[in-house]
């Protein structure tokens, strides 16, 4: 009896055994896959270049007659005004060239006067009153050619701006012509950038800007001010100027700047709108 007992929890064991591997079998192996819909996204495209920082209006200076410096307004990297004094030479030998231009003037000037009258009363001949006339021109030309040289001793700055670069000392004697100084107007800059042929179309006159200078680790504002009408032949680019105010001096030419420029042109991409 014991033994058919044992037999039968055996044979129910195993049908037990048997059902569980079977409904394994039937485990639901299904893959869920949410289907979501995108959507068209319209961003705003701009373009990236960039350049590097220039004066607005850079000019090399110099005097216009030879003589020895006496005095320097500025260092480098200095403020200017526009006709402030910026060097000028020592103007004893031109003082004196032009006090003796002066005088001889006044002399053939009374002389002109005498020889007038005696040639309307015919005392004299033509030829000597139409001599008396050209020395009395030439006198009056050397005497304001003095006046200049005189002038000319002092520099004036003719814009506001910057002393850039300075190749002169106090009580250096240099020659008329020699470029001395380099000054910029840097109150306002511009960039020098070069555009691909293939963005062009992308830029026009007016187009904001946004700049920004790693050096300074600040963003300024400007604007696209030129579009170069031909290519370079060496890179096929095309140049692109871009004006910004700089009222506190702090962009400094051969600064490196980096910009961006929003276009009027859309770029189309897809997006979850859930994410």
């Amino acid at each position: 009896m014991k033994a058919k007992n044992l037999i039968l929890l055996t044979v129910i064991i195993v049908s037990i055994i048997a059902c569980n591997r079977k409904n394994d079998g039937n485990t639901d192996n299904t893959i869920i896959v949410n289907i979501q819909k995108l959507e068209k996204l319209s961003t705003s495209k701009n373009l990236s270049v960039s350049g590097n920082i220039e004066g607005n209006k850079t000019i090399r200076l110099g005097f216009l007659v030879a003589g020895k410096i006496n005095y320097i307004a500025a260092e480098e990297g200095q403020a200017v005004k526009s006709g402030q004094l910026l060097a000028s030479l020592d103007p004893e030998s031109y003082e004196i060239a032009k006090d003796m231009a002066d005088a001889n003037l006044n002399q053939t000037q009374d002389e002109y006067n005498r020889l007038s009258r005696m040639y309307e009363s015919k005392s004299i001949s033509e030829s000597d009153y139409v001599k008396i006339t050209n020395s009395l021109k030439a006198a009056d030309a050397q005497q304001r050619l003095q006046n200049k040289n005189l002038k000319d001793t002092k520099l004036y700055m003719p814009l506001n701006g910057v002393l850039l670069k300075r190749n002169a000392e106090v009580g250096e004697i240099i020659n008329s012509g020699m470029p001395l100084f380099v000054v910029s107007d840097i109150y306002t800059v511009k960039i020098n950038a070069s555009v691909p042929e293939s963005e062009l179309h992308y830029l026009q006159i007016g187009n904001q800007a946004e700049v920004y200078v790693s050096s300074l680790a600040s963003k300024f504002e400007g604007k696209v001010t030129e579009i170069g009408s031909a290519a370079d032949a060496t890179t096929r680019t095309f140049s692109v100027k871009i004006e910004l105010k700089n009222p506190r001096l702090l962009l400094k030419p051969g600064m490196t700047a980096e910009i961006q420029i929003p276009t009027n042109q859309t770029e189309q991409s897809l997006t979850n709108p859930k994410w």
